[in-house]
């Protein structure tokens, strides 16, 4: 069987995606590739100037192309709050949230709220983003929503007693809690979602050239270049979970290749914590309670 790749999206006349973190990198890649099916697409971005230079770039190499820019801040719920009101008011149906942004290993920090920087960002940002545009997406027949995780869910756990690192902290191990906290979402979701026509969907890039290493140590650092792929590549998966006829819900995407490092995406398994159903509605509960958004599901 012939690989998937983005000749494989269908038309994507006349559906709106919106995606977090997609003026550079895996993101942009995301983007760019809807664009040229011809999808109408939100790039819902941090830093306005870079957000623009995105959509200016992929302007020109798709002239027509229908990309405009919203302000986001993951780190804050007031912005995401406003984020969320804007988009609503700009859009009546939502056929795809690609919740895709996120931070890695990052020094201890904190976000606006007070949170833990990777898991106010990675997980509880987007959480809250879903749940407020749950209402336009449930409007959109056949919507779905894509959340990007990481290989890197296999080194964390849920640490309930400490979800803020506050006793103690370990860049790794935040990063992993917080991209584990991804995939409980996502399969949590779809539970909810399971009489609706939206479905929930994760994915990861493997290992692909972006900024998000930044904040890497060293020796991960040096590996990397050795094992990474490109960000049009590692785009891949998140591109079929998001676009693929054959995608159902609750379903994980990544590359094909050795220890889904690079290659063509196909679906994954991931680690038997991220189907500890338990855990997924007990960290359900704790997201609504510290972002203060009850998603409209019975």
């Amino acid at each position: 069987m012939a690989p998937w790749t983005a000749v494989d999206i269908p038309d994507q006349t006349g559906r709106t995606a919106v995606i977090t973190g997609a003026n550079t990198g895996l993101g942009y890649e995301t983007a760019r590739a809807l664009v040229a099916k011809g999808a109408r697409v939100v790039l819902a971005v941090r830093n306005l100037d870079k957000g623009k230079a995105a959509a200016d770039l992929i302007g020109r190499r798709y002239p027509g192309a229908d990309v405009t820019v919203q302000e986001l801040d993951l780190t804050s719920l007031e912005s995401v709050r406003a984020a969320a009101d804007q988009l609503r008011a700009g859009h009546d149906q939502i056929d795809l949230l690609i919740n895709n942004a996120g931070v890695m290993m990052t020094p201890k920090q904190t976000t606006k709220d007070g949170f833990e920087l990777q898991f106010g960002t990675n997980h509880l940002g987007h959480f809250a983003l879903t749940g407020l545009l749950l209402d336009r997406l449930l409007a959109a027949p056949g919507s779905r929503v894509v959340t990007v995780s990481s290989n890197g869910h296999r080194f964390g756990g849920i640490r309930f007693d400490d979800l803020q690192s506050e006793r103690s902290y370990s860049r790794i191990g935040a990063y992993g809690q917080s991209k584990l906290a991804n995939l409980l979402f996502t399969y949590e979701l779809q539970s909810r979602l399971a009489a609706t026509d939206t479905i929930a969907v994760a994915a990861h890039p493997g290992a692909s050239s972006s900024e998000l290493g930044r904040y890497a140590p060293g020796a991960v650092q040096r590996i990397a270049p050795l094992l990474e792929q490109s960000a049009e590549m590692g785009a891949l998966p998140t591109l079929r979970a998001a676009a693929d006829p054959t995608v159902r819900g609750g379903q994980y995407y990544g590359p094909s290749g050795l220890l889904q490092l690079r290659g063509y995406p196909k679906l994954v398994s991931s680690n038997a914590k991220s189907h500890d159903v338990a855990v997924q509605k007990r960290l359900w509960a704790v997201s609504e309670a510290l972002t203060g958004v009850v998603f409209p599901l019975g």
